[in-house]
């Protein structure tokens, strides 16, 4: 999906909601436990009650990856229940050198034809550009909301934080139609301040909800004229219930947040 049709789907839809898909078989209402998939049937429910009222679905690698060879063929048949119309992005988070990286590049963006990947650009240049694919989209690691973020990613970096210093590189590298940013939610206080060197770039904001990001702050200060915000949100939507209304609790939730999304597009947006 290219910016042009994102952009379009956000005035479509009026929302820049992404549903984050992290399937824990813990977590999954036991009456789904009499299938052979139940995975598989926790996702369908979830996206059948939500690819309408939401623009990106974003499938964490890692809970897939947990179930062995079977998770990666969940993953892949997951993606193929996310109609056209919704962005899709593999949360993988990888970064590998030069060739490594090209074969993460076709396995999720060809192979498993994902719109996008997370990525991490700490090894450099070598291990973004192969993902770098008009088209499709680099989701690059920015700044992030976990405890250990200031371990590295606000550390000084000849005047400016180290975050600072990678965003302006990778910006070089890449451009609107293919690289994106993760900024984390909960630091919302320095989206006024990320936004003044990175006006244009989408972002995608993990941490709404469940992991209690503002997300009329950060909407104030990330909102740009083409929306250029996903704001994720996974825990409050897709297990806003453990019972057989899972499916319809989710729904619920995700309206709730778009209720709120639609004012702060209208708000902030001039080209909504």
């Amino acid at each position: 999906m290219d910016r042009a049709s994102l952009i379009e789907q956000i005035r479509k839809k009026n929302t820049y909601l992404c549903v984050g898909l992290d399937p824990d078989p813990a977590k999954i209402p036991p009456h789904l436990l009499k299938y052979d998939n139940p995975v598989l049937a926790f996702n369908r429910e979830i996206i059948e009650a939500t690819s309408d009222i939401c623009v990106a679905y974003k499938p964490n690698v890692a809970f897939f990856e947990a179930l062995g060879p079977e998770g990666m063929k969940i993953l892949d048949q997951t993606r193929a229940l996310i109609p056209a119309e919704c962005l899709t992005i593999a949360d993988a988070k990888r970064g590998d050198i030069g060739n490594t990286a090209t074969m993460y590049a076709k396995a999720f963006l060809e192979a498993m034809q994902f719109d996008a990947i997370t990525v991490a650009p700490y090894m450099g240049r070598d291990s973004v550009e192969p993902f770098l694919i008009q088209g499709k989209w680099a989701v690059v690691l920015g700044l992030t909301s976990n405890a250990g973020s200031k371990d590295f990613q606000r550390q000084d970096s000849d005047g400016i934080p180290l975050f600072e210093r990678v965003m302006r590189t990778v910006m070089q590298w890449g451009n609107t139609g293919n690289l994106m940013f993760v900024v984390g939610a909960t630091n919302e206080d320095d989206f006024a301040h990320i936004r003044s060197f990175c006006p244009d770039h989408f972002f995608l904001v993990p941490g709404v909800g469940a992991q209690g990001g503002d997300l009329a702050k950060l909407s104030a200060h990330g909102l740009n004229k083409d929306c250029g915000l996903l704001v994720n949100s996974t825990r409050g939507i897709i297990y806003a219930s453990g019972g057989k209304d899972f499916a319809e609790k989710a729904r619920e939730e995700a309206l709730a947040l778009n209720e709120e999304i639609a004012a702060l597009l209208k708000k902030y947006c001039i080209n909504f």
